[in-house]
């Protein structure tokens, strides 16, 4: 296993443990499966093991295993503030107490404030009292690190991240996302300030394993590299040296053994000019099915009108690419869930964004169809449901 440092040079183990995936047995986890699974990462060197307070039963099970195991002073527990359900300075000691409990410890080694996707919730959390609150939380010992997890665009990203000094940050990252959500925009910008980065969805939850296209796996193929599309994900993101930890949802003892191989090979700096052509011949392949040519590069930006153009065209492409509830699914998460509206139907038909489209594409036309095919009215009332409650007014 390799190891690389946290903001205060703890060693972390370039693998983490993600915990929100573990084996059912009926409608609970299966203990005994899951304390296999875990322990053998644990004794091939994992030492960051990634929960939340929403995970149905992680949070116990985790508990319960490092206890009777004894290795609860040996590993890192990352677990999060459920942010969206506080309205109180008496909420944040309720969630955080009630996780204490859970999880069998007194303390927690990292502390996320969860799925932020706008700097509103975190100025939302800041008026209940949140930088107090951590700072006495800090003090007391009970958290050893803060950070936060995030689902939004890479300029609320960087509003969020600049805002606070945070010990580290947690995004969704991977090969096909690499200019998409925070991107790689805010991991750069989170290790220039020092900050660690945890990454989620490495293989998007699967979908670039199991759901890649004959041509992206004949790539692959072709290249030489006995590698599996699992590698090739992981080789990816170890290859950056703003990476920190990867974390991974393992739930068989293969993909733990075959997991903890990887990150005790793969090196930053490793890759080479024909596996960067993979990697393109691979994303080719995925995208052959997307309805808009857009690549990320924002050039469209800032709309006069607050629409974020290419997070609807990648929520749009993924409709096509993955499925159809999971480009919605995407779009009402990242560009449904920010405070300041970014919905299509608020475009004035300007042209702006069409004159510095380096594609060219006729990005007014798009936009409608994009918005039909992601915002059928029961989404519709959902996003706008979810809206209310997420920024709703504190106490």
């Amino acid at each position: 296993m390799q190891y690389r440092d946290d903001k205060y040079g703890n060693k972390l183990s370039i693998l983490g443990y993600g915990c929100m995936r573990f084996t059912k047995k009926g409608n609970s986890i299966d203990i005994a499966r899951a304390e296999k699974e875990i322990m053998a990462a644990y004794k091939a060197g994992v030492n960051y093991y990634d929960t939340a307070y929403i995970y149905p039963g992680s949070e116990e099970a985790i508990g319960e295993i490092f206890e009777r195991n004894h290795i609860r002073e040996k590993i890192n527990i990352a677990t999060k503030l459920p942010q969206y359900m506080v309205g109180s300075r008496k909420q944040l000691d309720k969630y955080f107490n009630e996780e204490l409990t859970r999880l069998r410890t007194t303390y927690i080694d990292y502390y996320l404030m969860h799925h932020v996707t706008d700097v509103a919730m975190w100025e939302k959390l800041k008026k209940v009292g949140i930088i107090d609150w951590i700072a006495e939380k800090k003090a007391s010992g009970e958290i050893r690190n803060i950070g936060f997890s995030y689902h939004g665009n890479s300029e609320n990203f960087l509003k969020v991240l600049n805002d606070y000094d945070w010990d580290f940050c947690q995004i969704q990252y991977n090969y096909l996302d690499e200019v998409s959500q925070a991107g790689v925009i805010g991991l750069r910008a989170a290790a220039a300030k020092g900050i660690p980065v945890i990454i989620m969805e490495p293989l998007r939850g699967g979908k670039l394993v199991n759901l890649l296209p004959k041509g992206a796996l004949a790539a692959m193929k072709k290249s030489g590299h006995d590698w599996s599309p699992a590698e090739w994900g992981f080789r990816w993101l170890y290859n950056q040296k703003e990476v920190t930890v990867v974390l991974s949802g393992m739930n068989s003892l293969d993909m733990v053994k075959e997991n903890c191989r990887i990150a005790s090979e793969a090196e930053e700096g490793l890759l080479t000019e024909a596996d960067f052509a993979t990697y393109e011949a691979v994303k080719k392949s995925i995208r052959a099915n997307e309805k808009v040519g857009c690549t990320g590069c924002r050039y469209c930006m800032p709309c006069p009108k607050g629409v974020d153009i290419p997070g609807i065209f990648r929520c749009y492409n993924t409709m096509y690419t993955e499925s159809k509830s999971e480009g919605r699914f995407q779009f009402a998460q990242t560009v449904g869930m920010t405070k300041e509206p970014a919905f299509a139907t608020q475009c004035i038909k300007c042209g702006k964004c069409e004159k510095h489209c380096p594609q060219n594409i006729p990005i007014r036309k798009k936009l409608v169809e994009a918005d039909k095919a992601l915002r059928p009215l029961p989404y519709k009332i959902g996003i706008n449901a979810a809206r209310m409650f997420m920024f709703r007014k504190t106490k």
